[in-house]
């Protein structure tokens, strides 16, 4: 096979139409440059180059070499382009996943766009899924990055790291009596006796904890009436009338028909944390590039509200 200090000879001859001038640009003897034609020659069992005393000229089949030659050539100079800028994070992917409610806090679209537009060179890949499906995937190494709302305790594989926090608001049907009341908050315990409808627990681990051990503080246990696969999906069976739900202020921005959304009074430490789970192994520098723009997302955040 052709090694590029061959190709190169061949183009600077081609070029030259001349082995002497061709000797002369590429620094070297006209015998070494020769033989580095002749070996060309043997490999390709044909001739490339017509001799004539004040020159050579290019065969039908060295004219088809010389095109491949200078693309060979040119791929070849951009080796090393590339692999500083795989090196600096600025090229590959980044496989990036996000639970429902996660995905509809202005943060993670806001960090997304702002990484797209940083490094336009690297792929970004989403997926959306319940946390136990996000943490399979990072485990498994399809996944570099997961958007969750559960702090992953007891996974010591995985780094979690806590983002932001918002508060929690109860989602009312549009035609229940409480959403006909003046927009002021509502006490947790006053709820005692409304039927829930609550995500289920594997889609959603940590809010639902927490949200039952508010319910806990505030004397009663939530009768849940209905259960569903995907937060977003709890907002379709509140909008029917089956319950109420609390869910992070953020799933407000969905505005879909028939949900009154309301803030809570008396439960303080009722909150909804927004964590980035990555690998503790990962050393990507497309993943160290996505963390820097993180964090200068949540400065800007922190600017704008002081």
């Amino acid at each position: 096979m052709a090694n590029l200090r061959q190709l190169r000879a061949f183009v600077a001859i081609a070029e030259e139409g001349h082995i002497t001038r061709a000797a002369a640009r590429l620094g070297m003897q006209q015998p070494p440059l020769t033989r580095l034609l002749h070996a060309l020659e043997r490999e390709f069992a044909a001739p490339l180059m017509e001799r004539f005393p004040k020159g050579v000229r290019l065969t039908a089949a060295g004219a088809a070499l010389l095109d491949e030659a200078r693309a060979v050539l040119r791929r070849a100079e951009g080796i090393g382009d590339v692999v500083q800028r795989a090196a600096r994070g600025e090229q590959g992917k980044l496989a990036l996943g996000f639970t429902s409610s996660s995905a509809l806090h202005p943060f993670v679209p806001a960090v997304i766009r702002a990484f797209r537009t940083s490094v336009p060179g690297v792929l970004v890949v989403l997926d959306e899924a319940g946390t136990a499906e996000l943490v399979d995937a990072l485990m498994q190494e399809r996944l570099d990055a997961a958007f969750v709302r559960s702090q992953l305790s007891g996974l010591s594989a995985l780094r979690v790291e806590t983002l932001l926090t918002e508060p929690m608001v109860l989602a009312l049907p549009e035609d229940h009596p409480m959403a006909k009341l003046p927009a002021a908050p509502i006490s947790l315990a006053s709820l005692a006796n409304e039927a829930f409808v609550l995500y289920r627990r594997p889609a959603g681990p940590g809010l639902y904890d927490a949200l039952l051990a508010a319910c806990k503080s505030a004397g009663f246990s939530p009768r849940v009436a209905q259960e569903a696969p995907r937060m977003t999906a709890t907002m379709s069976l509140v909008a029917a009338g089956l319950g109420v739900s609390i869910v992070p202020a953020s799933m407000a921005r969905l505005r879909g028909d028939g949900v009154i959304y309301r803030a809570l009074s008396d439960c303080p430490e009722l909150c909804a944390p927004l964590y980035l789970a990555t690998r503790i192994d990962d050393s990507s520098p497309t993943l160290a590039r996505f963390m820097g723009v993180i964090n200068a997302e949540i400065g800007a955040k922190a600017v704008s509200n002081s």
